[in-house]
């Protein structure tokens, strides 16, 4: 693959357009000022490049040392800008604030990791309002974390409350305590004598100014990262302080989820008074809770019956009070409906991925190998999609966001999220083509459970097109969904094909009534001539098993109209074995089929995040028409194949990020430009920002890139429709 060498130049760390004021030089919380140029950070490192264990500082725009609670800073730093809608103008790293230390008034100094100021003034203690202290992260053990309660983490909070209690900050009110697991945030409400400090769920988003909070401001919408920390924790909590195991923890968390989307909705739509809230101090007392566990109950059964048949009477929640209040308080503050799709998605896939996939990673696809799938098959909005072997929904969910980005390129705002307008919108066209056009199916209840809340979680509607039946069987599967699956899509009536079947030759298909649907296809029996070394079908002899990703070629190809498009993860073997049955595979691919691409994939692409170490590839196909197959019988015909090797993913077998470099060993940079929407004179105002940011090594999005080229020089053999 191509390597970027190219070398790099100095970029300005901030926009010049800035719609409310003419910039001050920015200042590091010793007084230095930091240039508006990253020049080379460290000696000797070329400018645009990092040195070893070096970030760049979301705050400052400049190199510091990764490591410690440096990355717990930099998660915190990005979500108060995109979810507090903080301005990186009115944040200060390692601020010094005076305390008084001890019993005897002794003075000294404390920094806060992170200080905000009062939007738009000087950085001075008089301006502080809020606070936080970062912890480095603990490390992660085979078990799961248990969370702790604000009266466990009394000793470490002591630190905040020293941080809020001095007399020269007058307007400091609200502080933050994390290690990236556990997060606590303070109160501090002034007495007669001294102060209170009053625990609370989360921060609020209005200032303390008393500027007015457009409504819109009062939920967040979620970034990335701390959107699966969210998650995450949610799910930890149940599973850790309530003792279930991962799977069942997960749909607890899931019910409570999905009341909290069903809450949003019927507010947006009715203009009712929401239910899913948790008031300041109802988390932390136990007839609080109990007031919170009696709303979401009463809010989880209307929310059955509106989404039924994809919840049944039968589910329940089942959490204490305790654990229902944590959630609330953690969920409450976030606005998913508004929050994008990208980050809903890697939310759940996160969730899912971890808690829901088979010993060997069977049911997960990751998340590098679904884009590129998706992105050479380039599904168009009127084109019928399925996924025959769906798992937790990772194909269907991209599709969805690859139309979402193309919509969005076409009308000038990739990258950038939406506003009010085109959020409905949007997400009005994801419900009307997930309705219409998206389909999958799994032989797993769970999974495909699974699979229709994921897309209901972007679209926000019920999705009842994952059915629940046996692929390889399909008409004379006795599972529940096939009837409906047979009536919705029929062979043959699919424009795109993408799946990652279950392989291995531990999981053989042995049924008879299954294996005869492809007697005349890939389960014939094949052997090679001694004489001539041809392979041929062996007459009168009947395969007694095959594995289940050679039928699911022939299924995919067969579920696709003629002139559809196929994408199918395969174990190499199938591509390269010298073997009589894997050639004759190939054969009949080449009878049916036009090899639009192939695509090697390295072992970490599925050794990390699925568990499974085996060297895949992805195969793309074109279904052959009738006359095409005629015209050339044994798919002899010479034409340009698209073939790629990928080196790099991303990430090492252990999961690590993998950064390009440059030849001295220097982290590559590039600029990345962010819309940061912030609060102006009590009204969101959106401006970018630029950050240098490492670059990821991964070839899978240069040769989706590359492949796209490649067609534009040879389109696609074969016919259209």
């Amino acid at each position: 693959m191509l390597r970027d060498d190219s070398s790099a130049r100095e970029l300005p760390l901030y926009s010049a357009d800035d719609p409310w004021d003419a910039r001050e030089p920015a200042t590091d919380s010793d007084g230095t000022d930091i240039p508006d140029e990253l020049g080379s950070g460290s000696e000797g490192v070329p400018a645009g490049s990092l040195g070893e264990n070096e970030v760049i500082d979301f705050i400052t725009g400049r190199p510091v040392k990764q490591g410690g609670k440096e990355d717990v800073r930099q998660q915190i730093a990005k979500a108060l800008s995109v979810e507090y809608s903080v301005s990186v103008d009115d944040m200060a790293r390692d601020f010094a604030i005076p305390v008084e230390t001890g019993t005897g008034g002794r003075r000294g100094v404390k920094k806060a990791d992170i200080a905000v100021f009062v939007a738009g003034s000087e950085h001075s203690l008089e301006n502080l309002e809020r606070v936080v202290i970062c912890k480095p992260e603990p490390k992660a053990g085979r078990s799961v974390t248990k969370l702790r309660t604000h009266e466990q983490a009394g000793k470490d909070l002591e630190e905040l409350e020293l941080l809020l209690s001095s007399p020269q900050t007058p307007r400091a009110s609200y502080g933050m305590w994390t290690n990236g697991v556990d997060f606590f945030f303070l109160h501090r409400e002034a007495a007669r004598f001294g102060a209170n400090f009053e625990p609370r769920a989360n921060w609020p988003v209005e200032t303390s100014v008393g500027a007015p909070v457009p409504s819109a401001a009062k939920m967040r919408r979620g970034e990335a990262a701390m959107l699966k920390t969210v998650f995450r924790r949610c799910h930890n909590y149940v599973h850790g302080n309530e003792g279930l195991p991962k799977d069942a923890a997960f749909w607890q968390f899931l019910y409570v989820l999905f009341a909290k989307i069903y809450d949003e909705q019927k507010v947006r739509r009715t203009h009712s008074t929401p239910k899913f809230y948790a008031l300041p101090r109802e988390p932390f007392n136990p007839a609080g809770r109990e007031a919170i566990k009696i709303r979401i109950l009463e809010l989880f059964e209307d929310m059955k019956r509106f989404y039924s048949p994809a919840f049944e009477p039968r589910d329940e929640i089942t959490l204490s009070a305790r654990a229902l209040a944590f959630i609330v308080g953690e969920l409450a503050a976030y606005d998913l409906g508004r929050t994008d799709v990208d980050v809903k998605g890697l939310a759940y896939q996160e969730l899912v991925g971890t808690n829901l996939r088979g010993d060997r990673g069977q049911y997960f696809t990751p998340k590098g190998a679904v884009e590129l799938m998706v992105r050479i098959l380039d599904p168009k909005e009127d084109e019928r999609v399925l996924d025959p072997a769906c798992g937790t929904g990772g194909f269907l969910r991209e599709t969805l966001r690859h139309l979402l980005n193309g919509w969005k390129e076409a009308e000038g705002s990739a990258g950038q999220p939406d506003d009010e307008s085109h959020l409905l919108a949007h997400q009005e066209r994801l419900d009307k083509y997930a309705q219409n056009n998206l389909f999958g199916a799994d032989f797993d209840p769970f999974l495909v459970r699974a699979s229709k809340m994921s897309v209901m979680l972007l679209t926000g509607r019920d999705c009842e097109n994952v059915f629940h039946m046996d692929s390889l069987a399909f008409k004379h599967s006795d599972l529940p969904g096939a009837a409906e699956a047979e009536r919705q899509i029929p062979l043959g009536s699919m424009d795109v094909v993408m799946t990652n079947p279950p392989f291995g030759t531990d999981i053989k298909i042995e049924d008879a009534d299954i294996l005869d649907q492809y007697r005349h296809g890939v389960a014939q029996s094949w052997a090679r001539n001694r004489e001539t070394g041809e392979v041929g079908a062996t007459l009168g002899s009947r395969v007694a098993a095959a594995s289940p990703e050679q039928l699911f070629i022939q299924r995919a190809v067969e579920w696709v109209r003629p002139g559809g498009r196929v994408g199918i993860v395969l174990p190499n073997g199938i591509l390269s074995n010298p073997g009589p049955t894997d050639y004759a595979i190939r054969r009949w691919i080449l009878e049916n089929c036009w090899v639009l691409a192939s695509v090697e994939l390295p072992v970490e692409t599925f050794v990390h995040e699925a568990n499974v170490n085996i060297l895949t590839s992805l195969l793309f196909l074109k279904r052959k028409t009738d006359q095409e197959r005629r015209s050339d019988p044994l798919g002899g015909r010479d034409y340009p194949v698209f073939m790629a090797v990928a080196e790099k993913v991303g990430i090492d077998r252990r999961g690590n990020k993998v950064y390009k470099r440059h030849p001295d060993g220097s982290e590559i940079l590039q600029p990345v430009t962010i819309q940061q929407t912030v609060i102006r004179n009590g009204k969101l105002v959106s401006r970018p920002i630029i950050r240098m940011n490492k670059v990821i090594d991964d070839d899978l999005p240069e040769i989706a890139a590359a492949y796209h080229e490649f067609r534009a020089r040879y389109p696609e053999p074969g016919s259209s429709r």
